[in-house]
């Protein structure tokens, strides 16, 4: 080795030893604090960092559904009544006075021959002309026309019907087989008979976020805890331009990183994602080269004077993975396996071997002249 060998080396050597993290390819996550040099990346008070253990997942293990009446939502199906709106038609009968009642005859059909409500919320009838009729049932406008007759026709007996329902709806969008506009009629229709009759959600629906806008106000509702778990406190009675949205999964995902065999960014299916099944799903972490101490799950943190919570899973003892089959992912965690010590210094003597191989060339170059 020549002069400029000696001379070189020993100065390539001491830049590597004292900025070898500079130069080494790759993350990993410092367990200690950040450099104090340089305050303004030290993001360490803003992070807590929690080790895994049973008592911590028992700690954030959210509780999981039970099968529950409603016993609210049956009084209101027991006591509903359709209060008629602007546009629906009804039909009248008085009996015994057929010169009163528009026979639907062969090409009429009950909804054509009926009496339409006006834009004024009223209908009008021989004998009492215009009467206001919106906002109630059928048996108060049975009751109304009743007292209006009475002055014309002894003792009338009406039957009042609406024939068509054309003043409420409700709207079902978003990841079902068949978004709908759906008319409420007589009958009460609730969030599971929309979604039904809406030929139930889409495989990439998010149904634990379903969202019911009503009155310019959101209700998050969990279509898993009503369908898989018969949870009917999830379940309401649809109102008048209620808005039904299933979102999609676009936003139950999570990101897996670092040392593991293929990173890769999954969906969270419908049964939910363990830690487990994520590390499984992207081929498992590396053992040459990922430190098993060093599992992190990173989730943005419910405190508003943090950042994030950094989850650590000690897996160095196989036994331990045990807690990541019980450690249940949230919509944009990232899971991170960092490097173990050895193969980033690994990495560092890949990136030395070029150097020394351009010196030995310099070298021979320097013999053949």
């Amino acid at each position: 080795m020549n002069i400029i060998t000696v001379k070189i080396l020993p100065i390539i050597l001491l830049t590597l030893c004292t900025s070898a993290c500079t130069l080494v390819p790759g993350g990993h996550i410092n367990k200690g604090e950040l450099s104090k040099d340089d305050e303004s990346f030290d993001i360490s008070p803003l992070v807590d960092t929690i080790f895994v253990t049973p008592k911590v997942l028992n700690a954030i293990k959210e509780a999981e559904p039970t099968a529950s009446n409603n016993p609210a939502l049956e009084n209101d199906i027991a006591n509903y009544s359709y209060l008629v709106g602007i546009g629906d038609v009804l039909s009248i009968v008085v009996y015994d006075h057929p010169e009163l009642t528009m026979p639907a005859g062969q090409f009429q059909s009950p909804e054509e021959a009926g009496n339409l409500i006006d834009a004024q919320g009223n209908v009008f009838y021989p004998y009492i002309g215009k009467v206001h009729v919106v906002g109630k049932d059928v048996a108060e406008i049975r009751d109304l026309l009743t007292t209006y007759l009475s002055k014309y026709i002894e003792n009338p007996q009406i039957d009042v019907k609406v024939a068509a329902y054309r003043s409420k709806r409700t709207y079902v969008t978003g990841a079902v087989i068949q978004p709908a506009v759906m008319p409420i009629g007589n009958m009460p229709i609730t969030l599971l008979d929309a979604i039904n009759a809406s030929g139930g959600i889409k495989e990439d629906a998010d149904w634990r976020s379903v969202i019911l806008t009503r009155d310019s106000k959101n209700e998050h509702l969990d279509l898993y805890a009503l369908y898989q778990k018969g949870d009917m406190s999830q379940n309401r009675i649809l109102q008048h331009n209620d808005i039904i949205h299933v979102p999609n999964n676009d936003a139950t995902k999570v990101f897996v990183m670092g040392e593991v065999r293929k990173p890769a960014t999954l969906p969270i299916h419908r049964s939910g994602l363990t830690l487990a099944e994520a590390l499984g799903n992207v081929g498992g972490f590396t053992e040459l080269t990922a430190d098993a101490s060093g599992i992190f799950v990173l989730r943005a943190s419910n405190n508003p004077n943090k950042i994030a919570d950094v989850y650590q899973l000690d897996a160095s003892n196989a036994i331990a993975l045990i807690l990541a089959t019980q450690f249940h992912l949230k919509p944009m965690d990232l899971v991170y396996v960092t490097s173990a010590p050895i193969a980033r210094w690994n990495k560092v003597i890949s990136l030395l071997l070029p150097t020394v191989r351009g010196l030995d060339n310099l070298n021979d170059l320097e013999n053949n002249l």
